[in-house]
């Protein structure tokens, strides 16, 4: 499998923003981050992982794939034209996608009608698939995982899915000077996605606090950290933006985050996959959708040792532009070499610099 949607997301800033800044910097908390085995008992592994357990006909799985090969011809023009959803191509690819993950070919048999493994039952493919069109239910939480970087993270319901443009904070942190035996924080990791992919990288000493205030998150977050063995690298807290980290205030060489900052009346207008399945705790970012944002900007000041350095992923240009000049100007004594980084598609996307 591959990545599936980026689901780029972009909402303009409100023009009465700045205005508000000195009401709104005091923000209160966000109310309610080679493998091994997985799990915990109240969790079904992703597909893939799943024991070859039940079995199925070659013509029995064909009959399947047509099946639902017809369901995402007819849906696919019009989900995309409802609100950007996937056409019927990207639906096609993801029926392959989802049979690769749920079959397993039994070494000595290759013929039409003859049986192949499967990790779930046959009705179940129906199911998931239904849910997939019908409900519009994402993708990654069908088959329970998503490609990003060179991971392969658990997701579930109640977890933000990992987009392809985050993957460049870890990019970022690679590039700070002696970043491998620093401490760092990623403020609402969700999957722990940005957790892990630094955490592989860290040498003796260096350490990620992940931090995050849905207790779903976090169990996502414990199972990527011990599917690759990073236990001794990564440290799960729960609790809201900088309250899990006061023992270490001070002395953090980095702190990262991939906030909600999508305006609340935005919301309903998002893809469906994206607004009426992914948790909105991860999604809402207030009024403007600036609201964490300005807290984790303020907050940086005293989480940050001398040198240390931040990444903020933000909603686009205009998001990006408003944070580089407050800690410019509003908290200039505090940082420097303050730059926006764009992403892939060329998009404004990141915020970065270094405490003084």
């Amino acid at each position: 499998m591959t990545l599936r949607f980026p689901f780029p997301v972009r909402s303009p800033l409100r023009p009465d923003l700045a205005s508000s800044l000195h009401r709104r910097l005091s923000i209160p908390s966000r109310s309610s981050s080679s493998p091994t085995p997985l799990l915990s008992s109240d969790h079904r592994p992703p597909l893939f992982l799943r024991p070859p357990a039940f079995a199925a006909s070659r013509t029995d799985l064909h009959d399947f794939r047509r099946w639902a090969e017809s369901l995402a011809l007819a849906a696919g023009p019009r989900l995309s034209a409802s609100d950007g959803g996937p056409d019927a191509a990207l639906l096609r690819r993801e029926l392959a996608w989802l049979v690769e993950d749920a079959t397993v070919a039994a070494a000595s048999e290759s013929g039409v009608g003859e049986e192949l493994r499967l990790r779930v039952e046959l009705e179940e493919l129906y199911r998931l698939w239904r849910a997939r069109i019908e409900e519009r239910r994402p993708f990654q939480y069908i088959v329970g995982c998503e490609h990003w970087r060179d991971l392969v993270l658990v997701v579930k319901e109640g977890v933000l899915i990992p987009r392809p443009e985050t993957e460049m904070v870890v990019d970022l942190v690679a590039e700070v000077e002696g970043f491998e035996k620093g401490l760092w924080a990623d403020l609402g990791t969700g999957s722990g996605a940005i957790a892990v992919g630094i955490g592989r990288m860290l040498q003796e000493g260096g350490r990620v606090f992940a931090t995050d205030l849905s207790p779903v998150a976090l169990e996502v977050a414990r199972l990527n950290v011990e599917r690759y063995e990073l236990k001794d690298k990564i440290e799960l807290r729960r609790g809201s933006w900088f309250e899990p980290l006061r023992d270490v205030e001070g002395k953090l060489m980095g702190l990262l985050s991939n906030p909600p900052y999508i305006p609340s009346s935005h919301i309903p207008g998002l893809q469906a996959e994206v607004g009426q399945h992914e948790p909105k705790l991860a999604l809402d970012g207030g009024e403007d959708g600036m609201d964490h944002l300005l807290h984790l900007c303020e907050g940086s000041a005293s989480a940050l040792k001398s040198g240390g350095f931040f990444a903020f992923e933000t909603n686009g240009d205009e998001q990006s532009e408003f944070i580089v000049d407050l800690m410019s100007m509003k908290l200039g004594n505090f940082f420097h070499n303050i730059k926006m980084i764009s992403d892939f598609a060329g998009i404004q996307r990141f915020v970065t610099g270094f405490r003084r």
